[in-house]
């Protein structure tokens, strides 16, 4: 965090050091991004990422959505406008927010993203794989996860629904929001993760957008061993179901 000298900003450990949450799916030729962070840019030339096929959107606050503007360096590389995809109002904010994306250009010589816009209205395919959409609660903010065969990504949760239990089953890995371990009221905090991990029962879970107050270390000893924090550049072969 800005300006904090807390233990774990000051922390040697590099796992203490967290961009904010994303995933980059891939299987075969295929890369799916859920999520464009402000350090999107960043992370694509850390992690080699030059290719990007699809992006999925779970909602539309900053930390999720401001790295838009880099989808842009992979129009070129691809040759091709990113399809994205997002519910009907999360894709509605994203044309007001980033309006210019979506306006001929007033002047040559600039350039801007160019993106097809997909409306998720039920399961979909992206890429070339099916996508579940997972309506869960931020608060009272409604927010997308997404399950593709044995994985499931669900942050900025507070609660999921039993509808949306019911998809979360079977799963190999589950990625889960667990903010920290004092309770929040839009985010989970490790101890109601843990009970979902308990109620779905996937073979592995991984808690994403994790704050400050969280020693990787620390938790991970508390945690039983299905059960790790994830970190940046954490890579995670998945099953097809579990």
């Amino acid at each position: 965090m800005v300006g904090c000298r807390c233990p774990v900003c000051t922390s040697d450990n590099p796992r203490n050091h967290r961009a904010r949450a994303s995933v980059l799916i891939r299987r075969g030729g295929a890369r799916i991004l859920i999520d464009t962070t402000p350090e999107f840019r960043v992370q694509a030339l850390r992690f080699g990422i030059d290719r990007v096929d699809a992006v999925l959107f779970t909602h539309t606050h900053a930390d999720h959505i401001f790295g838009f503007d880099d989808l842009r360096a992979f129009t070129m590389l691809n040759g091709r406008p990113v399809p994205v995809y997002g519910t009907p109002d999360t894709l509605a904010q994203i044309r007001n927010i980033f309006s210019y994306v979506f306006r001929p250009v007033e002047q040559p010589g600039g350039s801007k993203p160019e993106v097809e816009v997909h409306e998720v209205n039920g399961r979909f395919d992206a890429a070339g794989l099916t996508f579940t959409p997972v309506p869960v609660l931020h608060g009272r903010l409604p927010v997308t996860g997404y399950r593709v065969g044995g994985l499931a990504y669900v942050t900025d949760v507070s609660h999921i629904p039993d509808e949306s239990m019911e998809l979360l089953r079977g799963l190999d890995v589950l990625v889960l929001g667990a903010l920290r371990f004092r309770p929040h009221p839009t985010h989970m905090n490790i101890e109601q993760a843990l009970a979902v991990v308990e109620e779905l029962k996937p073979r592995r879970a991984y808690f994403t957008h994790i704050s400050h107050e969280v020693e990787h270390e620390a938790a991970n000893q508390l945690l039983p061993p299905h059960v790790r924090l994830a970190h940046d550049g954490l890579e995670v072969s998945v099953e097809e179901e579990g």
